[in-house]
């Protein structure tokens, strides 16, 4: 019997990966959750046991199990071997289930599950980047992207690694490792699927919709994306102007270009279009938190930009993408019920009130009371959303 469920589980590689990308998000919150509550003393920095956590291990087996099943398809190759995904979702797990153990009872180990981790990525990138080469496909620019954002991914990771050892700039550089990991690694993957997939799913649900992409938008996002990065550890709001400001017209300029037709097509649909219309909103909040500095330095931001993406970008592509996915490759109808649909509008209002908490301490109220409350939520929204989606990805095909 176990050998029967564990066959249907792993028939398909998008079924382990996304179980533990819920299971671990979950956990990972959970720790969140209990630090600021005062409930574990935790001996690691935010940055380690909720930035990274979120970027180099979880967000990352999400898009993994996403990648493993699409990228074959885009470049006309063979599906990859059972095997060998599993062999990787093993590394993941694993890797996984030590960094959160290690953070909450020694801490002074959790870098040897992290060097795990990045060798599981290598081994992704490995795999992803021999199906690239491998294939006789003429336009490769898409999946060349993804590896671009990959490998850019793997060097930030282990700039991440260095910085735990203990030396004058370690802080800075884990600070570097984070930013770069979460703009020039997890958006950029997301964002290349996403300009891919959207546009592609969208002459499925309207016949008379033509795709209208700009050529080198990749190149112009990832560009000043590269410049952010750089701006971000100046630690000056002022000069992130000299790189948001040409990502809000690039991006918004973009989504205008496609126009997307939200009235024509189902729900399924239109909660993508939402989450891709989070990423302007992003940067031209960036773009006040610059502003704002001229006017009063003392305003107080926190980390709005960043959870603008996490949660209204990241977070409601993963809930339109998985939903869609596990759907089809489940032999059910592909289609957001009223159930999903109600998932999708509490993620949006999560992301507004998580919005709102980064503004919280120039208003005098509770923050960690506000964190919280935003974090609790978005695990109720997600564990529903589980609740639904989580057996068919336990059960398999």
């Amino acid at each position: 019997m176990l050998s029967t469920w564990y066959k249907k589980f792993s028939s398909q590689p998008h079924q382990p990966f996304f179980t533990s990308g819920i299971l671990f998000f979950t956990l990972f919150m959970f720790l969140f959750i209990a630090s600021y509550s005062n409930i574990l003393t935790l001996d690691s920095t935010v940055l380690t046991f909720h930035a990274y956590s979120m970027v180099f291990v979880v967000f990352i087996q999400f898009f993994l199990g996403f990648l493993f099943v699409v990228f074959p398809r885009f470049l006309a190759q063979a599906e990859i071997k059972t095997e060998v995904y599993m062999n990787q979702f093993l590394l993941y797990f694993i890797a996984s289930f030590g960094i959160l153990l290690t953070l909450i009872f020694y801490s002074k180990i959790t870098f040897v599950f992290q060097i795990m981790m990045l060798i599981a990525q290598v081994f992704s990138f490995r795999l992803l980047y021999l199906i690239h080469k491998k294939s006789a496909v003429k336009i490769k620019e898409d999946t060349k992207w993804v590896l671009i954002a990959f490998s850019t991914g793997l060097i930030f990771h282990v700039l991440f690694i260095i910085s735990n050892l203990d030396f004058t700039y370690s802080y800075e550089v884990s600070r570097i490792a984070i930013n770069g990991g979460f703009y020039l690694f997890i958006f950029m993957i997301i964002f290349t699927i996403s300009q891919r997939m959207i546009p592609f799913f969208t002459t499925a649900k309207d016949a008379t919709y033509k795709i209208n992409k700009s050529e080198n938008l990749l190149f112009l996002v990832f560009g000043f994306l590269v410049l952010k990065v750089i701006l971000l550890s100046f630690d000056n709001a002022r000069i992130n102007l000299i790189a948001d400001i040409p990502l809000f017209i690039i991006i918004t300029k973009e989504l205008i270009k496609w126009k997307l037709p939200i009235f024509k097509v189902p729900s399924i649909m239109w909660i993508l279009f939402f989450g891709l219309y989070w990423i302007p909103i992003a940067f031209f909040i960036s773009i006040l938190q610059g502003l704002m500095v001229f006017y009063d330095p003392n305003i107080i931001f926190e980390k709005a930009v960043i959870h603008t993406l996490a949660l209204g970008y990241f977070i409601t592509m993963l809930v339109g993408f998985g939903t869609r996915v596990i759907l089809g490759h489940s032999g059910s109808m592909i289609h957001a019920n009223n159930f999903a649909t109600f998932i999708f509008i509490c993620v949006q209002i999560v992301t507004i009130l998580r919005i709102f908490t980064s503004f919280i301490p120039n208003f005098e109220l509770d923050y960690i009371f506000f964190v919280n409350l935003t974090v609790s939520l978005l695990l109720i929204v997600l564990l529903l959303w589980s609740s639904k989606y989580i057996t068919i990805l336990i059960k398999g095909k």
